[in-house]
């Protein structure tokens, strides 16, 4: 009796505890229970926060492991925003860089969900992780679990199109059936442009890097592209009012060009006499050389050459001797040669008694020297 009374008393206190302890905490089941003995329990312990994308099935008490060695366990699972947020106790002689990485991992294909923490795979460990830290979302992902692996496989069997092989094998032989030697050359054609690619390569290179080098130009110049960008709205807008008479000028230039092709075509032999007729009048331009170019610095001093324009002129006056032969026949000679009239002027003159050259000549003095002349003309007598 007195047995059964302890044996009740110890029931009740049990009872009493338990009540208590789950009055205590957030009830969600006996996982959110702590469970004694487990790793990452210890004095030492320490907690870090794991933004998760998916925890698929992960639970409180639920396994950390690092290395296939279970170094935790998780205290809870909370929903944050668009992700949860798994909140781990690791235990003190766990050492992880600051930028570890984890993720939701199953030990087996049946087997029981855990945190798998480990270094980063893509980057150099930096840093060390520390009670309180976070490892961010992008260091967190998930491993396929079983049920999405099925699915896929039943994906892949029933609609996936795997029970259409046979027909595809079917199909594609009776396709290349009596093409064997056509395929055969299409394969000898693709290995030989295959081979091809290969030998071009660096040029295929060369030519996308200047591509990446016209991609970051007109890159540079985007402010420049987007101010033409908005002005050829207008231009076009011009372009399209003027559309009538750019299309009449362009049938004008066409008409014109017909018709200097007919043109060209009638008159090709002409213009092609022509050519060959220039040719030795400017062979003797080129032969006159400078001759010609001496020539017509006479023209503008003319009767005088330019070259001896300051012997003339000194000062305001000039030094001039002219002999001026107004007899008949130089008249003649000068004016009528070539002429109905030529040699008349010389037979009157003939018939006068007067020859050509029997005139004298009429000489002048120097007007600088002329009356100093007289002084001594004057002098002397």
């Amino acid at each position: 009796m007195a047995n059964n009374k302890l044996t009740r008393g110890a029931l009740v206190a049990l009872v009493v505890g338990f009540t208590l302890t789950v009055s205590g905490c957030d009830w969600q089941g006996a996982n959110s229970l702590p469970l004694p003995g487990t790793a990452g329990s210890d004095d030492g312990a320490y907690t870090v926060k794991i933004e998760m994308p998916n925890v698929t099935s992960i639970q409180r008490n639920s396994r950390v492991r690092v290395g296939d060695v279970t170094v935790g366990n998780v205290d809870d699972v909370q929903l944050a925003g668009w992700h949860a947020v798994v909140t781990v106790s690791l235990e003190s002689d766990v050492h992880l860089p600051g930028n570890a990485t984890a993720k939701v991992g199953q030990t087996s294909l049946l087997g029981s969900l855990h945190i798998e923490l480990a270094p980063p795979l893509t980057e150099p460990p930096a840093g060390e992780l520390r009670d309180g830290d976070t490892i961010p979302i992008d260091n967190a992902s998930t491993y396929p679990t079983t049920e999405q692996t099925l699915a896929s496989v039943s994906t892949v069997l029933n609609g996936g199109g795997l029970a259409q092989i046979q027909e595809i094998s079917g199909e594609l032989n009776a396709g290349l059936s009596g093409h064997e030697v056509e395929v055969r050359d299409l394969l000898n054609q693709a290995d030989t442009f295959s081979g091809s690619l290969n030998e071009q390569r660096d040029d295929i290179i060369t030519a996308a890097e200047g591509l990446d080098r016209l991609a970051s130009t007109v890159d540079q110049q985007n402010a420049v592209l987007a101010g033409a960008l908005e002005r050829i709205p207008p231009a076009l807008a011009v372009l399209d009012e003027q559309q009538r008479k750019l299309t009449d000028t362009v049938t004008s230039v066409g008409n014109f060009a017909d018709s200097a092709n007919r043109v060209v075509t009638v008159s090709s032999q002409d213009v092609q006499t022509n050519v060959r007729e220039l040719e030795p009048v400017l062979r003797e331009l080129g032969n006159s050389g400078s001759d010609l170019t001496q020539a017509l610095g006479l023209l503008p001093t003319y009767p005088w050459p330019l070259e001896n324009i300051p012997k003339f002129f000194k000062g305001d006056a000039g030094n001039l001797s002219a002999t001026v032969d107004l007899t008949m026949g130089r008249l003649d000679r000068g004016l009528l040669q070539g002429t109905p009239l030529e040699g008349s002027l010389t037979n009157a003159e003939t018939a006068l008694g007067r020859t050509e050259g029997r005139i004298p000549a009429v000489s002048t003095k120097n007007p600088l020297t002329a009356g100093l002349d007289n002084v001594a003309m004057r002098g002397t007598r």
